[in-house]
């Protein structure tokens, strides 16, 4: 169902605009428009433009939100805005100023960090690093050279060169050490080890002691900076915490406000004027309940002004109403499958129920077992009750359906010798299945023929509600079809061929002059389109073939119904011999994994398949989708 709307032109004094949006609108659900669109021929209006004054406290909010814990509870105070912006403004200058200290604190831990990291490697050296730092007449150099280059280095170089290498320590890429060399040959070693690809590395000037006493030294400093850290952070976390949900509920607050003072952008104002007081403008829809009881409240306001119209009223103009789905709890989570295809025009008919039950009824026709359906039901029920998934309450009430059908067909978990069939077993009888599958298909495609002429008649469409291949004109073309094909097939005599040309051929030549045939009844100038007839002729031609080839793979679709409903006894089957079920001692183990997987898989496959013959097959010929949401600004808060 869709709900009725009334589309609303509220009025009132500029500086009054707060106000009523926080005693009134908040209240209600309504879809704003941009007035400013709405009214774009009017010449005396400017858009209300005003900068929120809530977004930087609200930036600030959004950062201490990041820093409680989720489960925080609000505390519930009622708070004025400038209470809120206090509660933030100050956890927010706790938390700057506790950022300051970790800083530093994290910026001493990286300092500590890489020294360590560099220090590492040469633990092993047993000589006090100040010294070795302050020697005059020899020189050092720390680094690392891969496993090749020191092996040329000690097998050709080594012996020659005035230098002592002094290994610290290795991996399975590079030897770690230090080189001395005197004064007087630096450059000379330095250039031999620069062209063995030794990678120097500066170490810090910082160390006291032999490289492991240093280390040890470093690894001490660097403990006590990050319990340092660890502590700034505990402190952080409990200075929020004690006002943890006095924040939330500031933060709920501002929020609130901010989004009422965004309005404006949806607001006008009139023109300034030294004589005229300035007033704001807004228009929206709100469904029919609300806005009765809206305009009831602001009966005794002076300072609101409020003129509603019909949604209807507004069809025919640049106003089209949004579309707010109403339906039942039961089928409320079927309004997923509309909105995947788009939702109804306002004039349109709400297809939530008609999908709801014939989905779940063809789900149950092509997927009729008791115990797995049981497990459907089960499995979406637990799954939407903790996730609160759509798509898990679909498959729980289908499931419901093969349950239903699974009593039906006599079959449970694939056992079709436990269960007496209530009606009969598909693969008892595989040719009446499939025909019985397409009988089904053909009520199915009448049904949204009917829809169709319904919608169409609510839309006040000539041409499709009359002359449409699903109007009534392809009601009867398609109506006589089947009929006349169920007589043969039954061995009854076939309608007199003049009867069959009236009930078949003048429909059929309707629909192919569909276009002349509207404007003539509808009184227009020209009767036909503008351009070459011949032209006209030849697309109109093709589109008829078309229409009567649809009519056709449109029904014959609908085997599928039946073959699903065989193909699940069949594999169930297979299932029921590699566990050689016959033999009286079945695998237990198989049967329940065969379950499994074909409860997996077909119920994939059949809701896939049923979605399909809904879109394709029956929505097509009722249902336009083109509707726009209907977005409250309450839903905003």
């Amino acid at each position: 169902m869709i709900e009725k709307m009334k589309y609303l032109n509220i009025t009132g004094p500029r500086k009054d605009i707060d106000r009523v949006v926080n005693t009134y609108l908040s209240k209600y659900e309504i879809h704003l428009e941009n007035a400013m669109a709405e009214l774009s021929a009017v010449h005396d209006v400017i858009p209300f433009q005003e900068a929120n004054p809530y977004k930087e406290i609200l930036s600030k909010g959004e950062v201490l939100l990041n820093q409680i814990k989720k489960d925080t509870i609000p505390s519930g105070r009622t708070m004025t805005p400038m209470e809120a912006s206090e509660i933030i403004s100050e956890a927010y200058s706790i938390l700057e100023s506790a950022n300051k200290k970790m800083e530093k604190v994290v910026e001493k831990k990286k300092h500590l960090t890489d020294l360590i990291s560099q220090l590492e490697p040469f633990r092993m050296l047993d000589y006090d690093l100040s010294k070795i730092q302050h020697f005059t007449f020899i020189k050092f150099r720390f680094g690392k050279i891969s496993h090749e280059y020191y092996n040329k280095f000690t097998r050709y170089v080594y012996d020659n060169l005035n230098t002592v290498f002094y290994e610290c320590g290795r991996n399975a890429d590079y030897i770690w050490g230090v080189y001395f060399v005197p004064a007087t040959s630096v450059n000379q070693v330095d250039a031999v080890f620069s062209s063995l690809h030794f990678e120097r590395i500066n170490l810090a000037d910082e160390y006291n002691g032999t490289p492991e006493e240093a280390f040890q030294t470093i690894l001490t400093k660097l403990k006590k900076v990050r319990s340092k850290h660890k502590k700034l952070k505990t402190q952080l976390k409990e200075q929020l915490a004690l006002k943890s949900g006095d924040i939330l509920t500031a933060y709920e607050t501002l929020s609130k406000l901010s989004a009422n003072f965004d309005i404006r952008k949806m607001a006008v104002l009139t023109s300034e004027s030294n004589t005229q007081q300035v007033f704001y403008i807004l228009c929206g829809w709100m469904g029919s309940s609300d806005a009765k009881a809206f305009l009831k409240e602001i009966e005794n306001d002076p300072n609101i002004y409020c003129i509603a119209q019909n949604g209807k009223e507004n069809l025919d103009g640049t106003i089209k109403p949004p579309t707010k789905l109403k339906n039942p709890k039961f089928f409320k989570p079927f309004e997923m499958f509309v909105k995947m295809y788009g939702l109804p025009a306002y004039n349109e008919m709400d297809p939530t129920i008609f999908i709801a039950l014939t989905y779940t009824l063809m789900f149950g026709i092509m997927f009729g077992d008791v115990g797995q359906g049981l497990c459907l039901v089960i499995g979406g029920f637990l799954l939407y009750r903790t996730k609160k998934m759509n798509l898990a309450a679909i498959v729980s009430v289908a499931g419901c359906f093969s349950t239903v059908f699974g009593f039906l067909y006599g079959s449970i978990f694939g056992l079709e010798d436990i269960l007496p069939a209530l009606w009969r077993r598909p693969m008892d009888n595989i040719m009446s299945t499939l025909i019985t599958a397409v009988i089904f298909g053909v009520i199915l495609i009448i049904i949204a023929m009917l829809i169709n002429i319904a919608n169409s008649i609510r839309a006040k469409d000539l041409e499709r509600g009359l002359f449409d291949a699903s109007g009534v004109a392809g009601l009867i073309v398609y109506g006589s079809a089947a009929s006349c094909v169920g007589l043969a097939a039954t061995g009854h005599t076939l309608p007199a061929g003049i009867i069959l040309g009236i009930l078949i051929g003048i429909p059929l030549l309707a629909i192919f002059l569909k276009e002349p045939l509207t404007n003539f009844l509808l009184k227009k100038r020209h009767i036909f389109p503008s351009g070459s007839k011949a032209m006209f002729f030849v697309e109109a031609f093709v589109e008829l073939f078309d229409v009567v080839l649809s009519y056709a793979t449109n029904t014959i679709s609908f085997v599928r119904v039946g073959a699903f409903a065989l193909s699940h006894a069949g594999m169930m089957g297979v299932v029921l011999t590699l566990a050689h079920y016959e033999s009286g001692h079945p695998n237990i183990a198989v049967i329940i994994l065969g379950n499994i997987l074909v409860t997996g898989l077909e119920g994939l496959v059949v809701g896939i398949q049923v979605l399909r013959l809904e879109y394709y097959e029956m929505f097509s010929r009722f249902y336009k989708g083109t509707g726009r949401e209907f977005k409250p600004f309450k839903s905003q808060n």
